[in-house]
């Protein structure tokens, strides 16, 4: 079984608002309201895919509950904490104004709700897949996601990271599956600016030999780098489709990679899947559907760069 972890999962408001004005009522002209999050986003994209998965993570309030009506409603199954106090966060998204976003802070989460997760986590087994995604709440201990990982190292579960700078860093000792950072995410590590497939090898190769075994970098229009761990470095470029939406193209990314694997075992096949699933997202209104992932994923091409 695939379980996803989102900590700080969110109601996103997504509109659109022709001749914005500051200080001025503004009205929409399109709106869109969806579970977002990106341990959720995985879980969606997975479940496209046909693959069965459990989401985790905590919710509170109105806005909780809707998050979890809409969860379920995709047909994916829920297994989240509900706070007592507070609501989950709404997040606006004003997708016509250069991605223009507004992200709510979300409830407080309490060391005995963080120990129940554990206990949640704890039931997982051998074969397992373990998705840790997206940023935490402010009340939450930095090391979370290196919490859960030496809680559950040596049991033989597959487990995926996409968070950025110490949450990512932290984590490494343990030698997650596959972490994801984009090459924006990467340079702030490393204190350089990247742009180029080139540019992200040496910096990709330190994070492995900090103990990742797989690094997979985003790089938005200009596509993605893969360096496996059986020493193939791997690269394909974006879609070439008209890109309608990037939000969540970054976890479908995620999800296509363990997708890939979970089916063929091969890193580049799973590199392929994770390129076609965030190129087909990106060119989405929504995350995409399986059918529009298999046709980018038909003429996806891959190149091994060393």
């Amino acid at each position: 079984m695939v379980y996803t972890v989102t900590f700080n999962p969110s109601l996103d408001y997504i509109v659109s608002v022709e001749d914005f004005e500051l200080g001025m009522t503004n009205r929409t002209s399109s709106e869109l309201m969806l579970p977002g999050g990106k341990g959720i986003n995985v879980s969606i994209l997975l479940n496209n895919l046909g693959i069965d998965n459990t989401a985790l993570g905590f919710v509170a309030g109105f806005t909780g509950e809707e998050i979890v009506r809409e969860v379920e409603q995709e047909g994916i199954q829920s297994n989240f904490i509900k706070l007592s106090h507070g609501n989950s966060r709404i997040n606006l998204k004003i997708k016509n104004i250069d991605g223009t976003e507004i992200n709510g802070q979300g409830p407080d989460i309490g060391d005995e709700q963080i120990q129940e997760l554990m206990g949640r986590l704890d039931g997982l087994t051998s074969g397992d897949v373990l998705v840790l995604a997206g940023s935490i709440p402010a009340t939450m201990p930095d090391d979370i996601y290196q919490q859960i990982m030496k809680r559950l190292e040596d049991r033989g579960i597959t487990i995926a990271v996409d968070a950025t700078k110490d949450l990512l860093l932290n984590v490494l000792p343990y030698h997650p599956f596959v972490i994801k950072p984009n090459h924006h995410e990467l340079g702030e590590i490393f204190d350089v600016k990247l742009s180029e497939w080139e540019d992200v090898i040496p910096y990709a190769k330190k994070l492995q030999e900090r103990g990742a075994r797989n690094v997979l970098v985003s790089m938005g229009g200009k596509g993605a780098v893969l360096l496996a761990e059986n020493g193939e470095v791997l690269a394909g470029e974006a879609s070439k489709g008209e890109v309608k939406n990037t939000v969540g193209a970054g976890d479908s990314m995620v999800a296509g990679f363990l997708a890939g694997w979970m089916k063929e075992k091969s890193y580049r096949e799973a590199f392929r899947m994770g390129l076609a699933s965030g190129g087909a997202s990106a060119c989405s209104e929504m995350l995409a559907t399986k059918e529009e992932i298999e046709a980018e994923r038909g003429i996806t091409e891959i190149q091994e760069l060393q």
